[in-house]
């Protein structure tokens, strides 16, 4: 780990990406008539994104953790900063975007549950290398950019450099992606891959990138860039996991989904945890399934997500 200057609080994660803040409305079936009003039954403010999500996942496991990214100087931005810091993470790498307001989705929630959009990028697509402050990066023993290709002024080119400067400083890496819709996949992120320890996308995202289709075909596509561990997050199959000596086909625990929203984020909190506690590869994709699992069993992005202690607790008890 990198040199941390004496009483200067140190993290063991530090994750760096999109900030989202979620309006969910409950029941819609429709939109309403041009110049109407609809009632719900219920209408509610979260906060959303992958590096927010995670993070909180994250501190929920007792993991020291930093968030950074961009919001916006509006009232979502400050919800969401204050959020993570109600949940114990450090903020100060958070920037405030002068221009963009906070990005945010309108939520509409159908009578049997289905979902609906609207998307606004806002200050996530403003974010860029020079808003990173490495300073906070080096005070963390693994640096998580969660995100990747939500950020069009970030993916790509200043991703990679982030990622190199971060283990220039001895701090180890990891990365996340989300579904890429301009649909450049590979060339867009492949010049971030050589400097990646450890990569956790979903099965989905990452066979588009690979372009192959097995699991194990895609996992080595990653490994040939030197990345350390592939953790394929394949949902209700499981997870693949493999350091290119070992792999481990895990099926999810079996539980009753309720809301699957944060799922994939929760999975890598865990499996960073892991990483962290010094598990085995084992140890770690069975403890990053059962994040995953915990938090499909509740509303929202994080609130499934317990303590460590009641993960393995969970875990011995779904294992018996």
């Amino acid at each position: 780990m990198a040199e941390m200057d004496q009483g200067m609080q140190t993290f063991d994660v530090v994750c760096l990406g999109i900030m989202i803040a979620d309006v969910l409305a409950r029941p819609v079936s429709r939109l309403p008539e041009r110049g109407k009003l609809d009632l719900v039954d219920r209408m509610e403010l979260h906060t959303g994104g992958c590096a927010v999500n995670t993070g909180i996942a994250l501190t929920r496991l007792g993991i020291r953790t930093a968030v950074m990214g961009k919001v916006g100087e509006d009232g979502f931005g400050d919800y969401v900063i204050n959020t993570l810091q109600r949940n114990g993470i450090d903020t100060s790498g958070v920037m405030r975007d002068h221009v963009a307001n906070t990005s945010a989705t309108m939520v509409m929630i159908g009578p049997d549950g289905e979902r609906s959009f609207i998307h606004y990028l806002g200050a996530n697509a403003e974010l860029r290398q020079a808003d990173v402050n490495m300073d906070i990066v080096k005070r963390g023993r693994i640096l998580h950019i969660a995100g990747h290709n939500l950020m069009p002024k970030f993916d790509g080119a200043d991703a990679a450099a982030v990622l190199q400067a971060a283990r220039e400083l001895s701090v180890q890496t990891s990365l996340d992606t989300a579904w890429d819709a301009t649909g450049r996949w590979l060339r867009l992120i492949e010049p971030c891959l050589p400097h990646v320890d450890y990569f956790v996308p979903s099965f989905e995202e990452a066979r588009m990138i690979a372009g192959r289709e097995e699991p194990a075909d895609v996992a080595h596509f990653f490994l040939d860039y030197g990345i350390k561990i592939v953790a394929l997050k394949m949902g209700e199959a499981g997870c693949y996991v493999t350091d290119g000596r070992q792999a481990v086909r895990l099926p999810a625990y079996p539980v009753q989904p309720v809301d699957t929203t944060g799922a994939g984020d929760s999975f890598a909190a865990g499996f960073l945890a892991g990483i962290i506690q010094g598990w085995d590869l084992e140890q770690t994709a069975r403890f990053a399934n059962a994040v995953g699992a915990m938090c499909v069993t509740s509303i929202g992005a994080t609130s499934g997500v317990r303590s460590l202690q009641e993960t393995l607790a969970f875990m011995k008890h779904m294992e018996q």
